[in-house]
């Protein structure tokens, strides 16, 4: 335990500072995914967590991956069934978190999540590459499962009764995150991180931006 705790970066790559910071909460996240893109060290940049929410209040957490973000809200896919979109159908509020260390940079987002509609989800179902969309057929995700080859054996029996296109299956599509908050963060030397947060009034289109101590 000693060693961990004396594990230690000091963040010194930048700042973020109102008079820099762009007033539209979009346009900085557009600005800040961009520069992660174009690092070279970050194998995942689109990786960010989804937080979701049991009915009995039990918080869980994993990675997925963005799939396209505009001022509507932040877009990912997965199984309806599965144990965050039965989250998601009882309670819509989540959160996203992107952390690119590279960067020393960390984006915290927190909104409600909204099913995407069928033409959506199709549309980007057909862009994977077949054995993604095949595995959308053979995994139950979240379910408990006997062993891999179970698995294995699903994947050639959709292979086989698709051996063409393969469709979208009903449970599996989009979901839009529409944000209400956002927090960026710029990793500073000696712990005095920037924290800027942008939070939206209730059924209103401006953002209101704070400063928070780290």
């Amino acid at each position: 335990m000693s060693d961990i705790a004396d594990l230690r970066v000091s963040y010194e790559r930048d700042a973020l500072d109102e008079t820099h910071a762009l007033e539209d909460p979009f346009e900085q996240f557009s600005q800040w995914f961009e520069d992660a893109r174009n690092e070279p060290s970050l194998m995942e940049p689109s990786a960010m967590t989804v937080a979701t929410v049991s009915p009995d209040g039990q918080p869980s957490a994993r990675i997925v991956l963005l799939r396209g973000f505009d001022e509507r809200g932040f877009v990912f896919f997965t199984n309806y069934e599965s144990r965050k979109g039965q989250e998601l159908a009882s309670t819509p509020q989540s959160a996203l978190l992107f952390y690119w260390p590279p960067l020393e940079r960390e984006v915290r987002i927190e909104g409600r999540a909204q099913r995407l509609s069928a033409v959506e989800s199709d549309a980007y179902f057909a862009r994977r590459p077949r054995g993604h969309r095949l595995s959308a057929w053979a995994s139950p995700q979240s379910q408990p499962i006997a062993q891999r080859a179970d698995l294995e054996s699903a994947l050639e029996a959709a292979s086989a009764r698709f051996p063409d296109d393969v469709p979208r299956p009903a449970h599996w599509g989009g979901y839009r995150v529409v944000p209400e908050h956002f927090e960026f963060w710029q990793g500073r030397r000696n712990r005095l991180h920037d924290r800027l947060t942008y939070t939206r009034a209730a059924e209103d289109t401006t953002w209101t931006r704070q400063r928070l101590a780290p």
